[in-house]
C-alpha cells in the first residue's frame, strides 16, 4: 500500500496559522516557523491575560473603594468588615462604581453601615 499523506489537512493548519500571524511585524507574518512560534507564544499571553485581567479589575475596584471610603473617615478593611456585619450584599464592581460616578449613593452605603 502506497504512503498517503494528507497534504489537505496540512495545508489547512498552515494556512489557520499564517491567517492567525498576519500583521506581525518581518519573518513572523510569512515564514512558517517563525509565524507559528509567534502565534503559540501570543496565544499563551492571551491566555493567562485574561486571568490577570480579572485580577486587575478587582484591584482597581478595591482602590477606588479604599480611597471614596478614606473621604468619609473609614479604611477599606474597616468598610468591608461592616458590611459583611451589616449584611450588605454588594460586589466590589457596585461600589466601585457607585464611588466613582454617584458618590452619594456611596455616602449613603456608608451611612448605613456606620
Amino acid at each position: 500500500m502506497p504512503r498517503s499523506t494528507n497534504s489537505v489537512a496540512s495545508r489547512a493548519r498552515r494556512k489557520k496559522i499564517m491567517k492567525q500571524a498576519k500583521g506581525y511585524y518581518g519573518v513572523r507574518k510569512n515564514v512558517w516557523t517563525s509565524a507559528k512560534n509567534a502565534v503559540e507564544k501570543a496565544m499563551l499571553y492571551a491566555y493567562r491575560d485574561r486571568k490577570n485581567k480579572k485580577r486587575n479589575f478587582r484591584s482597581l475596584w478595591i482602590v477606588r473603594i479604599n480611597a471614596a471610603a478614606r473621604l468619609h473617615g473609614m479604611s477599606y478593611s474597616q468598610f468591608m468588615g461592616k458590611m459583611k456585619k451589616s449584611n450588605i450584599e454588594l460586589n466590589r464592581k457596585v461600589l466601585a462604581d457607585l464611588a466613582v460616578n454617584n458618590p452619594e449613593a456611596f455616602k449613603a452605603v456608608i451611612d448605613q453601615v456606620k
